[in-house]
C-alpha cells in the first residue's frame, strides 16, 4: 500500500518528463502509440516444417508459438517496457506475463477461450513452452474453468448496480495496491502484453485498444501470412502500446527485437542471459 505492490515494484529512477506524464496523461487510453510492423516469415516457415518433423502431429508448432516465444525473450531482454502505470505512479512488472486469446472452435458464435501464462525465457526451452501452452489450451477447450472465469459467472449474475459496485471496489483496491497476488496472477488483463492472432481466421491484422482496468500496457495483433517484396511471405503485427512507460527510441528497439527473432527463428531455440 502507498508504494508497493504484490505484483511489480515502485520505479524511482526516472526522468523529471517520465514522472510527470501519468498526471498530464491519466488514463491509458489518452496515451496510445500504433505501430504497424511488417516481419518476413520465409525462414520461420522452413523453421516449423523442419521442427515440426521432430514433434507429435497432434502439437505442431506454430507461427503463433514463435510469436509467444520473441515476445517473452523481448520483455526479459528490455524490462523497461515490461511496465505499467497505476495510481499515476509507474512500476515494474514482477515477470513476463502473457495473455492470448483463442477460439475453441474456428466458426461463427464458438466462444472465446482466453489464456494468461507466465513465461520463463532464461530457463524455459521453446520445446517445453510449446508443450505447456498446449496443456492449458486443452484443458479449458475441454471446459475447465479458470479462477477468472468462475469470478465471472458469479458476478454476471448479480444486478448491474452490484457489478458496478465491485469492480469500483477492484479498481480503488487495485490503485491502493491491496489485491492479493492470488487475484492479480488469475485476470487476464493484469498481464505484459494481451496478443491476438487474426491471421488464425484469415484476417489481416488491425489495432486494439487497451484496456483502463488492469495493468496490460501492450497489444500485439498477428495478421495472416501475405505477400511481400519479392514474393517473400510476411506477417503484420499491430502493435498498441502505453507511451508513459518508456520512450519511443527504447520501444521501437524492443518491437525491432521481436522482428528480428521472427526472420531468424534460430534465436528462439537459445534460452536467454542477463537483460541489457
Amino acid at each position: 500500500m502507498f508504494g508497493r505492490r504484490s505484483d511489480a515494484t515502485l520505479v524511482t529512477q526516472l526522468s523529471t518528463m517520465r514522472r510527470f506524464m501519468p498526471h498530464v496523461s491519466p488514463r491509458r487510453n489518452d496515451s496510445l502509440f500504433y505501430m504497424m510492423q511488417d516481419i518476413e516469415v520465409e525462414a520461420a516457415l522452413e523453421f516449423l516444417d523442419k521442427r515440426n518433423r521432430e514433434r507429435p502431429e497432434d502439437r505442431p508448432l506454430t507461427l503463433f508459438h514463435l510469436l509467444l516465444r520473441a515476445c517473452s525473450q523481448a520483455l526479459y531482454l528490455r524490462p523497461g517496457v515490461n511496465r505499467f502505470v497505476k495510481a499515476r505512479r509507474l512500476w515494474q512488472r514482477d515477470g513476463e506475463w502473457i495473455t492470448f486469446s483463442a477460439k475453441k472452435e474456428i466458426k461463427d458464435g464458438a466462444p472465446m477461450l482466453t489464456v494468461k501464462s507466465r513465461f520463463h525465457p532464461a530457463t524455459e526451452t521453446l520445446d517445453d513452452m510449446v508443450d505447456r501452452i498446449y496443456d492449458r489450451l486443452r484443458a479449458g477447450r475441454a471446459g475447465k474453468q479458470t479462477t477468472s472465469d468462475k469470478e465471472m459467472s458469479l458476478m454476471v449474475r448479480l444486478p448491474v448496480f452490484a457489478i458496478k459496485g465491485l469492480m469500483a471496489l477492484a479498481r480503488i483496491g487495485d490503485d491502493l495496491g491491496l489485491l492479493p497476488r492470488s487475484m492479480i496472477d488469475a485476470d487476464p488483463l493484469f498481464t505484459s502484453i494481451f496478443l491476438a492472432n487474426l491471421g488464425s481466421i484469415h484476417y489481416p491484422a488491425g489495432f486494439h485498444h487497451l484496456w483502463e482496468y488492469g495493468t496490460a500496457s501492450l497489444f500485439g495483433v498477428m495478421g495472416r501470412i501475405e505477400p511481400g517484396d519479392g514474393g517473400r511471405r510476411r506477417i503484420r503485427m499491430a502493435w498498441t502500446y502505453d507511451e508513459r512507460i518508456e520512450d519511443g527510441l527504447y520501444s521501437y528497439y524492443t518491437l525491432e527485437l521481436i522482428r528480428q527473432h521472427l526472420e531468424n527463428p534460430e534465436l528462439l531455440i537459445v534460452t536467454q542471459g542477463e537483460p541489457a
